[in-house]
């Protein structure tokens, strides 16, 4: 009785500490987080204007029912224009992002020789380090007229000498944008892929060699259910980077690209918030893009059904 007593005793020391320690990182989540998120919420139902000295005027859900008015789909800086543009966006980037990613991390985890495989984590990950700015910049230059981008697509295609309008073509606007996702993140996904394939005990895949299964049996019948874990992580940080992208269609729209095909929600929000001054309106938009990232995460984790893996 007194070893248990002892016991509970020394959890209740542990968790004490345990929440001291974590104390100072739930305010400052609650800070920048919690409290910008309540206070939009609550901002979605005034008319505000950022540069008015009048006071804020409570219109209740009319921010919601502008944005949502069917009769503005046809204007680029209609709501509906923006979730049309990120969709668009992120099933185009979202899929392939997760493909390629498992891909290119099994591949480099069935390299042999650690420093091959380390060459080729780096060389993946580094776009990963750049900043957003500095990528689009970069591939701004490539899909100049002049650029790289289409010399590569004139050979792939055997046409030379033609502009395939990578920033005026409202297609081409939004693959380029695609692009410029997939290889800036594509490295960091791999390495979480490959510290994921790390995990896997040998002895699984050794197992299966012995009772005669080829790669391919061994890949779907063991390393992706024991990468499920790894998967749903993963699909659940490319689908939320998809959804808040933004610097990408900022800088593309800023040098000469038309907004239509590009103006992804954040871009309308900034739009609206910054250069309309509409705070309401922005709000609003910002409250139903938190709720797609809600809905859709908690999806991802109810249809995965996966929280341990059983070697």
């Amino acid at each position: 009785m007194k070893a248990v007593q002892k016991k509970a005793g020394i959890e209740k020391k542990t968790a004490r500490w345990g929440m001291l320690f974590v104390l100072p990182s739930l305010l400052f989540f609650s800070l920048f987080s919690f409290y910008p998120i309540i206070n939009a919420f609550i901002e979605s139902f005034f008319d505000k204007r950022v540069l008015s000295n009048a006071p804020p005027q409570f219109v209740g859900l009319q921010n919601y029912t502008y944005i949502f008015d069917p009769g503005r789909y046809g204007n680029p800086m209609s709501f509906l224009n923006s979730l049309r543009a990120t969709a668009v966006f992120s099933l185009g980037t979202f899929i392939p992002l997760v493909v390629c990613s498992l891909f290119f991390a099994v591949l480099i985890s069935s390299l042999h020789g650690p420093r091959i495989k380390k060459f080729f984590q780096i060389a993946y990950y580094t776009p990963a380090i750049l900043s957003s700015v500095v990528a689009a910049a970069i591939w701004l230059l490539i899909f100049d007229p002049r650029g790289l981008g289409n010399y590569w697509l004139n050979t792939l295609l055997g046409s030379p000498g033609v502009d395939h309008q990578w920033l005026l073509n409202g297609t081409m606007i939004q693959i380029s944008t695609m692009i410029v996702y997939f290889w800036k993140y594509i490295g960091y996904f791999v390495i979480l892929f490959i510290t994921g394939l790390a995990t896997i005990p040998p002895v699984v895949y050794e197992a299966a060699l012995i009772d005669g299964a080829n790669r391919m049996q061994v890949f779907w019948s063991i390393t992706l259910p024991l990468l499920k874990p790894t998967v749903v992580l993963v699909s659940i940080m490319s689908m939320l980077q998809c959804l808040k992208t933004f610097s990408t269609q900022y800088l593309f729209t800023q040098n000469g690209a038309s907004l239509g095909p590009i103006n992804v929600i954040t871009l309308n929000i900034y739009q609206t918030g910054i250069k309309l001054q509409r705070i309401g309106r922005a709000s609003a938009m910002s409250i139903v893009l938190f709720m797609m990232m809600l809905l859709l995460t908690w999806l991802q984790f109810r249809g995965s059904k996966a929280d341990e893996t059983d070697y």
